[in-house]
């Protein structure tokens, strides 16, 4: 069975009558509400604290509930006008407005306490559109997601990552945005039950105590917790330690090589190979 996402675009998707379909499974509810749950859970969020809360791909307003359950307020926002339309009908407390994640948010710097978001983030690793680029999209959405959260606050996402590749990509370009964090992986030794969420920092240390990720759920055979999450952090603070240390060079004359053949088979004008080429220059005084 192919994934959702290379179905078509998730506004056809998720469109008309299977946004219906979509709340009115019972199985589908309980699924959404026990993630959702999790990921309210890894905020980390004072006991008692209500806090304002951004929930990405919102949809009908399954994730919402679970918020309002944990005495949280909450906005929403979609890129499938039918599924909004099914959260107006179920009066979803939350503020709902219509939005492509991929183009970014308006938000004024801090305004959230945190952000969540269950099964959305696949989907913007997918080209609907020609003018869609997924590094791109994902570089927007995590940047304007950086500048609207509070410092120190957290975004927790659960996803269905289709491979290693996407799951790089995904936390690449949350790190060049000034996030931190890490993947925990949940019952990562569970078909059925594996799931996984991205947990983001917007700021690593609050009141001058670090912030650690999360512990997964799950134990391993012997009883023992399993150590399936994964650490990443800013891409700044570890390039000053990629510099120091002596690295082969990536572009040598083979790479130039067959670069210039690449270029010459699409028909580009590039210079004849010379006993020249790829040789390394000396710095100009």
């Amino acid at each position: 069975m192919s994934r959702p996402e290379h179905q078509a675009p998730p506004e056809i998707v998720y469109g008309g009558e299977e946004a219906a379909k979509y709340t009115g499974n019972s199985r589908i509810a309980a699924i959404q509400a026990e993630m959702a749950g999790r990921a309210v859970e890894l905020l980390n969020l004072p006991e008692g604290y209500s806090g304002y809360i951004l929930d990405v791909g919102c949809g009908s307003g399954l994730s919402g509930e679970v918020l309002d359950e944990e005495g949280h307020v909450w906005v929403g926002f979609d890129i499938a006008p039918a599924m909004l339309e099914v959260a107006l009908e179920q009066e979803a407390t939350g503020d709902l407005f219509l939005q492509d994640a991929g183009q970014g948010m308006a938000f004024r710097p801090g305004t959230f306490d945190g952000c969540i978001s269950i099964s959305v983030l696949q989907w913007l690793c997918n080209a609907d559109k020609s003018s869609h680029h997924p590094k791109a999209r994902l570089t927007r959405f995590f940047s304007t997601l950086y500048s609207s959260l509070r410092r120190g606050a957290r975004a927790i996402f659960q996803f269905y990552p289709e491979n290693d590749d996407q799951v790089q990509l995904i936390m690449g370009c949350a790190v060049r945005c000034g996030f931190e964090g890490g993947l925990v992986v949940d019952y990562p030794n569970s078909k059925k039950a594996k799931k996984f969420y991205l947990c983001l920092f917007a700021g690593q240390e609050i009141n001058g105590v670090k912030q650690q990720l999360p512990a997964a759920l799950g134990e391993d055979e012997d009883g023992e917790p399993e150590e399936s999450g994964v650490q990443y952090t800013s891409k700044k603070r570890n390039d000053s330690r990629a510099r120091s240390g002596k690295r082969k060079a990536l572009k040598d004359k083979n790479w130039v090589l067959k670069k210039k053949d690449q270029l010459r088979a699409k028909g580009d004008k590039t210079a004849n190979d010379s006993k020249f080429t790829a040789r390394k220059r000396r710095p100009k005084f």
